[in-house]
């Protein structure tokens, strides 16, 4: 019984209980679909400047991070990069390149991603994770075909995120549709159809469906086509996993899509991916977003995808996808802050202004702007508060935010307790007490 007893009481001290907040389901806001993948963090402002245009803001971002590429510093840099474009980031988990496959990313190392993921400071309150990519192939899984091991990792990966944090948003890897069953290459149907026998409750393990619906055959196929090898490939997927059992229409994520360019068909694929986001996918409530692949890669075998050229001009795919009209997102961001100090008289002359101050600390996930925050009286008209002014503040730094106090009391002991808030949250006291109102 004793032994039991100090079991018990390990298990509690150690192990790590999640949050009791859960990831929530973009397609419930309102929700800008349009995105891109990248692989240079320099690209994202050219990513702004095509998705966050003519009515557009709060687009996506699909990057890639590797085993090695796992330096705090400079991630937490492209966050915040692209917290300042209003970008938000899908990211896929690689393991590293060698001997012509990936490695197999091993399951006692998900723990050192997790911990890289938490010391960072995410854009929005989901945190989008892509496990993987492509495994139906065998150079994605170290040479090897094994869905067995895929779905197994997966489950794995995602239950320790959520055991931390349930803002953790899981993404299964996209799969390629077109795969066939090969020496080097599974056909996804199959393939899926073992990590579900391996591992019967994968998918409930997901809270939204990866999907590469590229237009096939050759990246060339009709952007009028539907079933799996086209644009519209989810939708079979959806099928495929709901024969499972699955009863929850997943929020869906096209990672990957787009036309092989050619000298001859320039002009051709942009109208095709033009009709593609407005007459398909921007109808589809389910679907969350669809990043194309790629902004800018300029080496083969990928340069045909690319929709930079090399003198550093854009394809005319950039401009027909830029010129698109596009919502407004407005993704969930925690608001959280500190009050460092604050200054008020607590002499307020009748009818005239009197300066308020207060130093502020933004430790949430907001870029704090003038014009969704406010000083606020929080208990009487007797005092009126106004002129709320300070300069943008990015999270984790702090900024003077002054204020303008005026009264048409005169000779008055007056309970005062005044708040700052952004976007409505409050971030706490700025002054509580009492103050006198003189002529």
């Amino acid at each position: 019984m004793v032994k039991l007893f100090l079991n018990l009481i390990i298990f509690i001290l150690f192990t790590p209980f999640a949050s009791s907040v859960n990831a929530y389901d973009p397609t419930t806001v309102p929700n800008n679909i349009y995105g891109m993948g990248i692989i240079n963090h320099s690209d994202l402002e050219d990513v702004g400047n095509l998705v966050n245009v003519n009515g557009g803001d709060w687009g996506y971002v699909t990057v890639v991070i590797t085993e090695k590429d796992r330096d705090i510093k400079d991630w937490q840099k492209f966050l915040d990069d692209c917290r300042r474009y209003h970008l938000i980031p899908i990211v896929r988990v690689a393991t590293n390149f060698e001997k012509g496959s990936w490695k197999i990313p091993e399951i006692e190392k998900i723990d050192s991603w997790i911990n890289f993921f938490n010391s960072l400071n995410w854009v929005t309150e989901n945190r989008y994770i892509v496990i993987g990519n492509e495994p139906n192939h065998s150079k994605e899984w170290g040479g090897k075909i094994d869905p067995e091991g895929y779905a197994l990792y997966l489950k794995t990966f995602s239950e320790r995120l959520k055991n931390i944090n349930q803002n953790y948003f899981v993404l299964n890897a996209g799969f390629d549709q077109s795969a066939s069953n090969s020496r080097i290459t599974m056909d996804e149907q199959k393939y899926i159809f073992a990590m579900q026998k391996a591992v019967p409750d994968v998918f409930a393990f997901i809270d939204g469906w990866s999907s590469h619906s590229y237009p096939n055959p050759r990246f060339s196929g009709s952007e009028k086509a539907s079933g799996r090898k086209t644009i519209r490939g989810y939708e079979w997927e959806m099928e495929l996993i709901k024969s499972f059992g699955l009863n929850k229409d997943l929020p869906i994520f096209i990672t990957e899509t787009g036309w092989i360019r050619t000298i001859n068909n320039e002009e051709l694929i942009a109208k095709k991916l033009r009709y593609a986001y407005e007459e398909v996918w921007f109808k589809n409530k389910q679907i969350v977003v669809v990043t194309p692949f790629i902004l800018n890669y300029q080496n083969e075998p990928f340069y045909e995808f690319s929709w930079k050229n090399k003198d550093g001009s854009f394809f005319k795919i950039f401009n027909e996808i830029q010129d698109i009209q596009k919502l407004k997102g407005q993704p969930v961001q925690k608001i959280t802050g500190e009050i460092v100090f604050n200054f008020i008289n607590p002499l307020i002359f009748r009818a005239k202004d009197q300066k308020g101050f207060t130093i502020v600390k933004n430790t949430g996930q907001a870029v704090w702007d003038q014009s969704e925050s406010q000083v606020i009286s929080e208990l009487n008209n007797e005092i009126i508060i106004s002129n709320t002014k300070f300069s943008q503040i990015e999270p984790f730094n702090t900024g003077l935010v002054v204020y303008s106090l005026n009264t048409t009391e005169k000779n008055k002991v007056v309970d005062l307790r005044l708040g700052f808030y952004v976007r409505g949250e409050k971030i706490g006291d700025v002054f509580n007490g009492k103050i006198i109102t003189i002529p």
